[in-house]
């Protein structure tokens, strides 16, 4: 098969195709028939050596968290799933090849409705964004959260969940034309990093009462500033660290107004961690998603063969919702 495999670390030059085997199908696992893999900025870290798979290590390095195909192998254990069925999945890595294998309580159906570009674009983004909004920050009817990056593949999840779930949403850009964007995907307040202090924006979005939860993507350069956005009890929920990872906190601070500081990460999680966390997050959504009430922003797609370009355009920061590769002649 064709896979994108990092026999070297660096920029975007070395994503190349190489071929190598059709991945084995385990007893409890299926193998995927790969039409479409979702981007994700932690594949921009893999490919630098920054983000290493997870034990046990594959013999073949291929990025890609999250993919949308039909399945074409089923473990002799697997009742779920028949051959043909169309799926999407979480997967650990793999993604950017013609076939994938993942564990199958790692996959659920594609609603009819629902194209392969844009269900390769939901596991990793929205799952993500659940995570961050209901486990992490426990957050429920009528709260204010403040979700940074809005206009990304994870900040459009985000936003679209939280006011599904009654929440009211300020958010994160860095353009005119993106904060029209995000408003249209929800959000109550949309503030341009460029030209507003999100700090004095959100008080006074709040009431200067300060809000429920922040979800941060930027780490080091926004971590005082989110703890300053916070009222008593408020949680920050880092996701990523793009900024940075080490950071002056005021610990004084963080006990008197009682504030919760947490991280998420899907990759790295216990298998029975993530499985439990995909059904609940599969039986909470489906019909969100069968109904278009939920939907992954798809900004551009790219061949397989151009991941290269994909990776220089994610990096330029354009990208309203989610940037896809799709595998050619399927």
């Amino acid at each position: 098969m064709k896979a994108i495999v990092l026999r070297e670390f660096g920029g975007p030059e070395v994503l190349q195709i190489h071929e190598i085997p059709v991945p084995d199908c385990g007893p409890d696992d299926i193998v995927i028939r790969v039409h479409a893999a979702g981007l994700n900025r932690a594949d921009l870290l893999e490919r630098q050596g920054l983000y290493p798979p997870p034990d046990p290590q594959p013999d073949f390095q291929i990025p890609g968290l999250e993919c949308a195909g039909v399945v074409s192998r089923v473990g002799r254990r697997v009742l779920r799933f028949r051959e043909g069925d169309r799926v999407m999945a979480l997967v650990t890595g793999g993604a950017y090849a013609e076939y994938v294998a993942c564990p199958a309580d790692n996959a659920w159906p594609i609603p009819e409705n629902i194209t392969d570009a844009e269900a390769a674009g939901i596991p990793e983004a929205f799952i993500t964004a659940y995570d961050a909004l209901f486990d992490k920050a426990q957050l429920h009817l009528g709260q204010r959260v403040l979700i940074h990056a809005g206009a990304g593949g994870v900040g459009s999840a985000a936003i679209q969940l939280a006011r599904l779930a009654g929440l009211q949403v300020a958010t994160t850009v860095g353009s005119p034309e993106k904060v029209q964007s995000v408003l249209s995907f929800g959000a109550e307040k949309a503030i341009n990093y460029h030209d507003q202090d999100f700090v004095q924006e959100v008080l006074n979005w709040s009431s200067k009462q300060g809000i429920d939860a922040v979800l941060d993507f930027v780490g080091k350069n926004y971590f005082e500033r989110n703890l300053d956005v916070l009222k008593v009890n408020g949680v920050l929920v880092i996701i990523g660290t793009l900024s940075g990872n080490a950071s002056h906190v005021n610990l004084g601070d963080i006990l008197k107004r009682r504030l919760t500081i947490c991280g998420t990460a899907l990759r790295s999680r216990p298998a029975y961690d993530k499985m439990h966390l995909i059904q609940e997050f599969q039986e909470r959504t489906a019909g969100f998603f069968a109904k278009g009430r939920l939907r992954a922003i798809v900004d551009k797609t790219f061949p397989l063969e151009q991941a290269a370009q994909a990776h220089r355009y994610m990096a330029t920061n354009q990208n309203v919702g989610k940037i896809i590769l799709t595998v050619v002649g399927h």
